[in-house]
């Protein structure tokens, strides 16, 4: 589905559109020019738009429901508010929550209060809602309960973490997804033959084509960027029409596809989480994938490092000690150097902790020692092990008894360690992988010497 962009300069004022959409300014960005004017136009989206779907319904003007539109870029949040408020001849307010304030909340409230009295009903559009402060949020409580505006707001981070629980409890929260391979394609070849568009002055080459659908990435925003910018490139170097677009000139034009990732939204943390599952799995080339994504939006490497750090002992452990070291060397490598050198390092300890035999038993054994401290098993430390350095222990009985295991030719003795409560109790359970596998061998013999078994 296709979603036009919202100005990046000035806010727009608030403003009322009626059911018929004014004719785009030729000199307008394509992808303003080729905003879908009806339903028919749109493009994806088909599990919201079904027959009888809550958002058909909605832009047919038959639903009253104020809606969350969450999803990535480009996907048509912006296209369906401005579908919704045409229909039925709803008035229609715009509103960005990077300029907006309570203030300008309260305004829009209030003109929609008097519209209703008059039988004329509001929608209210805010885009990126997720950047409304509670206050701004909470302002809208009333006016959507009360129906006074029908609220449509766009969002590309999961409502769940960034809206109010009372307002999104007065929404329908629907989900859009990334357009494919063949949604992009369509709004190419669109945007080439139609007068609103390029008008048929180009041909394009079939592999610049394909070029320029990757480059998408599921966002209609950016294809028909693209597309204008090579466009005009090859428009400009020949008075043929129509003009020929080749791989070169999309190339020559456009320099790498923008990644999608909010470093302080969903997809810092879907990332991430992905990268560290691949890791987990043993999938060394997704894992390469996922820190390339992370470093080329920017993420801070620190960051990276540190989950490093912690993969290392979480799901390697003692299958691999040397993950931890790796690990850890990139951390200080990125300390040291910096990025864009540091990332060598990084892709290094991916590599490194990828490839390695994975073993959650440190993690395990952690858990199940806390569990039983928090359960309140945790009973006194023995006498003989208590702290004899200062005067007046022996007498106390602290450290009284204690057998030195380096006196021992092997240096492990019998000799009671863990609390009374705890006597017996097996947190460590090694498994056979890698490294783990000869630790598996011995800890049941050092466990039989140490009881005394």
């Amino acid at each position: 589905m296709f979603e036009a962009p919202a100005a990046e300069s000035e806010p727009e004022p608030l403003t009322s559109v009626t059911r018929h959409a004014p004719t785009p300014n030729p000199g307008a960005p394509l992808a303003v020019r080729m905003r879908p004017a009806t339903l028919s136009e749109v493009v994806g989206q088909q599990h919201l738009l079904g027959p009888g779907a809550p958002l058909r319904r909605l832009v047919e003007g038959s639903g009253a429901s104020s809606v969350m539109l969450y999803g990535p870029p480009g996907t048509g949040k912006t296209t369906l508010a401005s579908l919704i408020s045409g229909a039925t001849g709803r008035k229609f307010e715009a509103l960005s929550a990077l300029s907006a304030g309570v203030k300008e909340v309260r305004g829009v409230i209030e003109l929609a209060r008097r519209r209703l009295l008059q039988g004329e009903q509001t929608v209210l559009f805010i885009d990126e809602v997720h950047r409304f402060s509670k206050t701004q949020q909470d302002a809208l409580l009333a006016a959507v309960e009360n129906r006074i505006v029908l609220l449509v707001a766009a969002t590309t981070e999961n409502p769940s973490f960034s809206v109010v629980s009372p307002l999104l409890s007065r929404s329908l929260v629907l989900q859009l997804q990334s357009l494919t391979a063949d949604d992009i394609r369509l709004l190419i070849e669109r945007a080439r033959v139609d007068e609103r568009g390029l008008g048929g002055s180009i041909e394009i080459a079939d592999d610049a084509f394909e070029h320029l659908v990757r480059l998408a990435a599921g966002d209609a925003r950016r294809a028909l960027t693209a597309l204008e910018a090579a466009a005009g490139t090859a428009l400009d170097r020949t008075d043929e029409r129509p003009a020929i677009l080749d791989l070169e000139t999309v190339e020559s034009s456009i320099d790498k596809a923008a990644v999608r990732y909010d470093r302080d939204g969903d997809q810092h943390y879907d990332v991430i989480s992905a990268f560290i599952k691949s890791i987990r799995g043993s999938d060394v080339d997704a894992a390469l994938h996922y820190l390339a994504r992370m470093i080329t939006a920017g993420e801070d490497p620190r960051f990276i490092a540190r989950r490093l750090v912690v993969h290392a002992s979480e799901d390697i452990g003692m299958a691999d000690p040397t993950a931890l070291q790796t690990a850890t060397a990139a951390a200080q490598a990125v300390q040291l150097i910096g990025m864009p050198e540091a990332r060598l390092a990084l892709a290094q300890a991916t590599i490194h902790l990828a490839t390695a035999p994975k073993s959650g038993a440190v993690i395990a054994a952690l858990g199940a020692a806390m569990a039983d401290v928090a359960a309140g098993n945790a009973g006194l430390v023995p006498g003989h092990l208590r702290d004899g350095h200062y005067a007046g222990a022996a007498q106390l009985g602290n450290a009284v008894g204690y057998r030195y295991p380096h006196d021992h030719p092997d240096g492990v003795l019998a000799q009671q360690y863990p609390p009374d409560e705890l006597v017996g109790v097996d947190y460590y359970e090694p498994t056979t992988h890698g490294a783990e596998r000869e630790v598996a061998g011995r800890v049941p013999k050092l466990r039989r010497i140490v009881r005394g078994g």
